[in-house]
């Protein structure tokens, strides 16, 4: 039998990120052989593989990726915060977004089927390893792709990856940086508005027509006579696409300029057309439900 050291077991560690115990019985049961330990903890990891995927997932990060007039955005989601800073988790994140980059899949089944760069495994298949390695939940949650034929799609992330943004500027001269600078402002100033739509006519009417009864009612309430409510309403239903219409926000960067007029006066200044075709936001686990006592049951299950 072979004398296990603590070098190997921090070999072994490196190697495959499992906890130091595991480590140290994966190498008691290979007879200190690391490759055969490694083999060991993946299979040990992949046979419980199944009971971590139930676990909610609704951390992690959202990753971007570019190369001039295409884009990636993807969500990757991992249990905890702490294991969305660890560099093999980011790694992967990083790697299905160059997936997503290369393979221009359709959805999101037909990303996890695609390669993931260096491995010879698929994405799937790389995400259950990443389960087995880590030892918790990972999941692709979800990507959006875009690409123009001429111009420039700029990427944003915000906040080590907690939010993500595409942006779509559409121009015969895709290679000039004014565009991908401005680009990368309007993809932070979508990071810090939040716009719902991109312009006014993309605002479903029942919607509008919801917005339109809501302030009827309280001029009506206020005691505001008919022929001036309808005025009233005129008003505030631009000032409301003001606040939820892209091209109508007041610019971050300069509150003074509408988003787009920022875009005219680029168009302008290049002496042709420039435009604002498609904008992507991602916000890292928006619309997870999130159980704050998942932890709290997991190790009162395991004490039984």
């Amino acid at each position: 039998m072979a004398k296990i050291t603590a070098s190997m077991v921090a070999e072994l560690r490196a190697k495959t990120g499992a906890g130091m115990m595991d480590c140290k019985k994966a190498l008691n049961e290979t007879n200190g052989n690391i490759e055969e330990a490694v083999d060991f903890l993946r299979k040990k990891g992949l046979s419980s593989a199944a009971k971590k995927s139930g676990r909610i997932a609704s951390e992690g990060m959202v990753a971007a990726i570019g190369n001039g007039n295409c884009g990636v955005l993807v969500e990757v989601n991992a249990e905890t915060d702490f294991v969305a800073k660890n560099e093999g988790f980011q790694k992967f994140a990083a790697g299905v977004a160059q997936a997503a980059l290369d393979a221009a899949p359709a959805d999101l089944d037909a990303l996890l089927a695609s390669d993931f760069p260096g491995t010879g495994r698929t994405v799937g298949e790389e995400q259950t390893h990443q389960v087995a390695t880590i030892g918790e939940n990972i999941n692709v949650r979800r990507f959006a792709r875009s690409e123009v034929p001429e111009g420039a799609v700029v990427s944003y992330v915000h906040g080590a990856g907690k939010i993500g943004v595409l942006v779509e500027l559409t121009c015969a001269n895709g290679d000039d940086e004014r565009l991908s600078t401005l680009g990368r402002q309007l993809a932070m100033h979508v990071a810090a508005a939040n716009p719902q739509y991109l312009s006014r006519d993309q605002v479903p009417g029942d919607v509008v027509e919801k917005e339109k009864e809501i302030m009827r009612v309280k001029a009506k309430d206020s005691g505001k006579p008919d022929n001036i409510v309808e005025k009233i309403i005129e008003g505030q239903i631009n000032k409301y696409f003001g606040e939820v219409c892209l091209l109508e926000q007041a610019y971050v960067i300069d509150p003074d300029q509408k988003v787009g007029k920022v875009i005219d006066a680029l168009a302008k200044e290049m002496g042709g057309e420039v435009k604002l075709s498609n904008y992507v936001r991602y916000q890292l686990g928006e619309g997870i439900e999130k159980r704050a006592d998942d932890f709290a049951a997991e190790v009162a299950e395991l004490t039984k």
